[in-house]
């Protein structure tokens, strides 16, 4: 049985992608494949593979411990480009802070990468190419699926939206990667329909550390 150790801080703020992504391949690797692999949360013991899901220090520190922490997996979720609309920091701790980002998924045998766009961009940050692994991210249908049409009515009416109106709603980071700018100027070309846009915050005021 292989022992896979997953190192995390994902869950500290609820309602974000990362900490989705982490909870559903948990869930599927517990519920599904439980015969096959040891699986611990946030310690440092001995593994096989130690799967690093967030960059924190510490979780850094523990890479030079290589043979304890087996083959090393990092997830990609983000690129010091990607961060710039997420992150309120002086410009000097923003420029170390990025540097570290790349510092920590160089400590890494394998990057797992959500996005195929980050390939090339990772690359060239000098980071083979043969290191890099595609896997998209996925969810469960027991806990996303479609609404019945009482549920969606008595939404509707919760947010003050009419039961007859043809919504369009985006959610993520209001970032221009996300699309948002697209967003606005077809909800301005289309102003018979209602577009709702849900989320967006700042991870540093999330985790507290600023």
């Amino acid at each position: 049985m292989n022992r896979i150790t997953m190192l995390s801080s994902a869950e500290k703020v609820k309602g974000q992608g990362v900490a989705s992504a982490y909870r559903e391949l948990i869930n599927l690797m517990t519920t599904h494949h439980a015969d096959k692999y040891d699986i611990a949360i946030n310690t440092y013991r001995k593994s096989d593979i130690t799967h690093y899901h967030t960059i924190d220090f510490p979780f850094f520190l523990s890479t030079f411990r290589r043979k304890r922490r087996g083959v090393m997996v990092g997830y990609v979720h983000f690129l010091p480009e990607t961060l710039d609309e997420s992150l309120k920091l002086p410009w000097i701790a923003k420029k170390i802070f990025y540097k570290y980002v790349i510092l920590f998924y160089k400590r890494m045998d394998v990057l797992v990468v959500v996005n195929p766009s980050f390939i090339p961009q990772l690359v060239a940050y000098g980071i083979p190419k043969e290191k890099i692994k595609y896997i998209p991210n996925f969810v469960s249908a027991k806990t996303f699926y479609p609404m019945s049409g009482a549920e969606k009515l008595a939404l509707r009416r919760e947010h003050g939206i009419a039961p007859d109106a043809f919504v369009a709603i985006g959610v993520g980071q209001v970032q221009h990667r996300k699309g948002v700018l697209d967003f606005i100027e077809v909800a301005k070309q289309l102003p018979e329909m209602q577009f709702i846009w849900a989320g967006g915050f700042f991870f540093w005021k999330n985790y507290g550390w600023v």
